[in-house]
């Protein structure tokens, strides 16, 4: 039921391709089998098995229409603390801190464009999210460029951003991870998700595999050096389906960095 308690307003290409692909499919493979073209139907019949994996895993695996899971126990350990969603959206990021710790504040900033396939993005969307979770009372929304954030340095404890710095330029990344490292105190976290390039990618999202400047071959290595660059340790790195992230420590020349897997490849 989760699936209709939330609107996140991915637009339908995100959230409907694949079961539309796979309609089409189908519909191609039986009138080809049907008019002995056989080798041709079997080609549109695997184009349809291939469409019904990629809408369960984009919308039952990868959860684009649901909220984030937190993929580590250690982000603000203490359950407590104001917290920072950068590159907020719809919600799916400040749902996962505000349902994960129910004692924690999220301030979500965004431009809220509407150039990242979510139609009509607006604070009005990332609200109504928040109440249907029971957690709008937690939640405060300033509109704003998380390349210059408006706030005060060292204004929150914890800073999250998931599948949003990754849209940036190199130039851009480094400007939003300097403005991290500047609005968090001393030794706070910031967890950081961006695309995986891995299994469940490839198949449903392929055109994901180079996604943003720091993709390609070094993806993971470039996201390290980034964090490094801003004055971050990085202290736990792993995965979830479609995911990979990083948890740092901001301000810190060193720290027990680790790697972990905390879903699928």
């Amino acid at each position: 039921m989760d699936l209709l308690r939330y609107d996140f307003g991915y637009e339908w290409p995100w959230t409907w391709g694949h079961a539309i692909a796979a309609l089409v499919f189908t519909v191609c493979a039986v009138g080809l089998y049907r008019a002995r073209w056989r080798r041709a139907g079997a080609v549109f019949a695997l184009l349809a098995v291939w469409a019904v994996a990629g809408a369960v895993i984009v919308n039952l695996v990868m959860r684009f229409s649901l909220p984030i899971v937190l993929p580590t126990e250690r982000f603000l350990a203490a359950g407590e603390g104001r917290v920072l969603d950068a590159g907020a959206g719809s919600g799916r990021s400040a749902l996962m801190v505000l349902t994960a710790r129910p004692r924690a504040t999220v301030t979500a900033l965004d431009i809220f464009g509407a150039e990242y396939g979510i139609g009509g993005n607006g604070p009005e969307r990332l609200v109504a999210n928040a109440r249907a979770a029971g957690a709008d009372t937690r939640l405060s929304v300033t509109v704003g460029d998380m390349r210059a954030m408006p706030f005060e340095p060292a204004s929150f404890d914890g800073a999250v951003s998931a599948f949003a710095i990754d849209h940036l330029s190199r130039g851009d990344v480094e400007k939003t991870l300097a403005e991290m490292a500047r609005v968090l105190r001393p030794r706070g976290q910031f967890l950081l998700l961006v695309i995986n390039q891995d299994a469940w990618v490839r198949t449903a999202l392929p055109f994901f595999v180079h996604h943003g400047y720091f993709g390609g071959r070094a993806y993971p290595d470039r996201w390290r050096a980034g964090l490094e660059h801003a004055n971050f340790t990085v202290v736990e790195e792993g995965t979830q389906p479609g995911t990979l992230y990083f948890l740092a420590e901001n301000g810190t020349t060193s720290g027990t960095s680790g790697k972990t897997d905390g879903g699928h490849d």
